[in-house]
């Protein structure tokens, strides 16, 4: 079981990409995935 992370670690994780390691870390990822969710111009608006 993972360790439960604070509002702040989440915050600062978001925005950490990691640079200059071989990968990122879960936050991040889903940030990045749901941005470009959002940016995609196909996608439909509810």
């Amino acid at each position: 079981m993972s360790k439960k992370i604070t509002q702040q670690q989440n915050v600062s994780n978001m925005q950490n990409p990691n640079k200059g390691t071989s990968g990122t870390n879960k936050q991040y990822d889903q940030n990045q995935g749901n941005r470009g969710k959002q940016l995609n111009p196909n996608q439909k608006k509810k």
